[in-house]
């Protein structure tokens, strides 16, 4: 790949804004390290520029695979070049006009970062999720990880120096930052609030049809001439939960939902579990977003594991994460038309 990165943590740095979710701070979890110099630099510019123009790479990582080679060839397709999916020099052209979009920048810790509140432990069986207020973030470096659009390993290896989370920590980042967060007044306060805490930006092509491809695990947004605007890696289906392939419709969206478990509808659920409704939040099973279709029981959601999307099943709707999906509804309306397709 040819060199497109800027030197990174660079750029002056930014504070940090939380959304309040629970009433204490949390324990750190885990985070499974990777070597800082498995990040290629110029890669991660090249990710975090289609990030910003609406070809998803995912997980905003500085490494190459199947996502950022989906991303490539949905911007070579937009852009009438070859669709190569590499980083050709045609590519690199196309997108050299952007690279003002530097592929780090600082970002500052407030105290509400430090403090949350969070959801630590966060249990996995869905009956005792269903005791909880809220399926929160379990602790800062998860939420920033979902702020940045990448993983809090990412975060780790981004700052070698350390990442204990603390007040005026300044933090190396993907740039991730939107160029507009003055989102639609007619949202609720509190999705405002989580596409504030995404970084979602309010600027958006609006489209008139989505394609979801199962040849490719994406999920395209096409404007009135057909064009396509955007397109985002997705996870669809599985062999007991196929994709409902057909022309469906966009019935409308359930921002930040609450998730009615009913066992019955999953065949991998424990025999014993009950029906329950699950509180709201990013960990929980349709993430911060349910996208409802006309196909019942079906939709298009976020995830609690962003990691995973395109790499492994659904119980047959589509998922994709938590930063592209409510990005993506910014672009629908009730309405849209859905193709599902092979």
């Amino acid at each position: 790949m040819k060199k497109l990165a800027i030197a990174m943590g660079g750029g002056a740095a930014m504070a940090l804004v939380a959304v309040a979710t629970h009433p204490s701070p949390a324990p750190a979890q885990e985070v499974k390290p990777i070597a800082a110099d498995a990040i290629d630099p110029s890669v991660m510019h090249v990710q975090v520029i289609l990030d910003h123009l609406g070809f998803s790479p995912g997980v905003i990582d500085g490494r190459r695979g199947m996502s950022l080679t989906a991303a490539l060839k949905g911007f070579q397709e937009a852009r009438g070049l070859p669709v190569t999916g590499e980083p050709d020099s045609a590519t690199l052209k196309a997108l050299y006009p952007y690279r003002g979009w530097r592929p780090t920048v600082r970002a500052v810790i407030d105290q509400k970062t430090v403090d949350g509140p969070y959801t630590n432990p966060l249990p996995k069986d869905p009956p005792e999720q269903a005791k909880l207020p809220r399926l929160g973030y379990r602790d800062a470096m998860e939420a920033l990880g979902e702020r940045f659009h990448t993983t809090p390993a990412v975060i780790a290896a981004l700052n070698p120096a350390g990442t204990q989370i603390k007040v005026g920590q300044v933090l190396v980042v993907p740039n991730s930052l939107p160029t507009s967060r003055a989102y639609p007044d007619v949202f609720p306060s509190d999705w405002k609030a989580t596409l504030n805490s995404l970084n979602v930006d309010a600027r958006q092509p609006k489209g008139e049809k989505i394609v979801v491809d199962k040849s490719d695990s994406v999920l395209r947004v096409l404007d009135k001439q057909g064009k396509l605007v955007a397109q985002f890696q997705a996870t669809m289906g599985s062999q007991y939960d196929p994709l409902p392939l057909g022309t469906w419709k966009i019935y409308g969206a359930d921002y930040n939902p609450q998730f009615h478990y009913n066992p019955a509808l999953f065949w991998d659920a424990d025999k014993n579990d009950r029906k329950a409704m699950l509180p709201p939040g990013p960990n929980g099973p349709v993430g911060v977003i349910w996208i409802d279709l006309s196909k019942p029981h079906y939709g298009i959601h976020g995830t609690p594991n962003p990691e995973t999307i395109g790499r492994a099943e659904s119980h047959g709707c589509i998922r994709l994460t938590n930063w592209d999906v409510a990005r993506l509804s910014l672009m629908v309306k009730p309405g849209t038309q859905a193709v599902f397709q092979e």
